[in-house]
């Protein structure tokens, strides 16, 4: 089975803030990282090539250091990698970005199945998943919690609900994003540390990927992040003076005098 799976390069939101004065994120000196959703799409990656054989590839787009997020996605154990990475690119809304993946899966060969993250934690939009299966022409799942079969033509899958799961029969080829309960990523092996450090990504550009600068990047995008900002804190507070049992009784006639609560007769 021949596996593409969808990285993001994202700042570490342990560490990213806020500009006070351009209400940007604060990129430079912040960490930048593998998105953890699409940590656990490698894990399911790694799961299904245990289970049916077959290799996997990492896709990815971004600035050219983003090269570093594919060695590393080599040494959790992936076979091989590109990374889309043009001036073109910037600024690229989901619609965008799903055209310049789909591209790179076509420059790929194609796939038996593409592995997506839900969501990436920079933009949380859980559209490019689906966006890429759309322009694909792919059947697609989202939200998969597990892979109960696995099989050349096929794929089924537990979704998950909000009220619990639905097992799904995919086709394939198809797609699928995953959530954290698919399994935790496993740790990058000492083998794979290795073929990491020799690992050049090949790269690919607009051109190469014969596509026009008004179908990507900012160019190709309908919408734009205009302001990135930390809402403000909201609200009053009062403190009600005396014992536990008084203050909670005046709290009471107060619910009921704004009728927020009604008491029963």
């Amino acid at each position: 089975m021949k596996i593409i799976v969808c990285l993001k390069q994202v700042p570490d939101t342990a560490s990213v803030k806020l500009d006070p004065v351009t209400h940007t994120l604060k990129r430079e000196g912040v960490a930048a990282v593998i998105n953890p959703f699409d940590l656990f799409a490698l894990e399911a990656a790694l799961q299904l090539r245990e289970r049916v054989g077959g290799q996997i590839l990492a896709l990815t787009m971004g600035p050219p250091q983003a090269a570093e997020m594919l060695r590393e996605a080599i040494g959790y154990g992936v076979d091989d990698g590109l990374l889309l990475s043009d001036r073109a690119f910037a600024g690229a809304d989901t619609w965008a970005t799903t055209a310049a993946l789909a591209a790179g899966v076509r420059h790929l060969g194609g796939a038996d199945l593409i592995v997506c993250g839900k969501q990436a934690v920079d933009g949380d939009t859980a559209q490019v998943g689906p966006g890429l299966a759309m322009r694909l022409g792919l059947p697609q799942v989202a939200f998969v919690k597990a892979i109960r079969e696995a099989a050349a033509d096929h794929l089924v899958v537990e979704r998950q609900m909000d009220d619990g799961y639905e097992v799904v029969s995919l086709p394939l080829p198809g797609l699928i994003t995953v959530v954290r309960e698919i399994g935790e990523p496993r740790p990058p092996s000492l083998k794979g540390k290795m073929r990491a450090k020799k690992f050049e990504a090949p790269v690919a550009g607009a051109a190469a990927l014969g596509l026009a600068e008004d179908q990507v990047g900012l160019r190709g995008s309908f919408t734009q992040v205009v302001e990135v900002f930390a809402p403000g804190a909201a609200g009053q507070r009062e403190m009600l003076p005396g014992p536990a049992e008084a203050a909670g009784r005046a709290v009471i006639d107060r619910l009921v005098a704004d009728k927020v609560i009604l008491l029963g007769s």
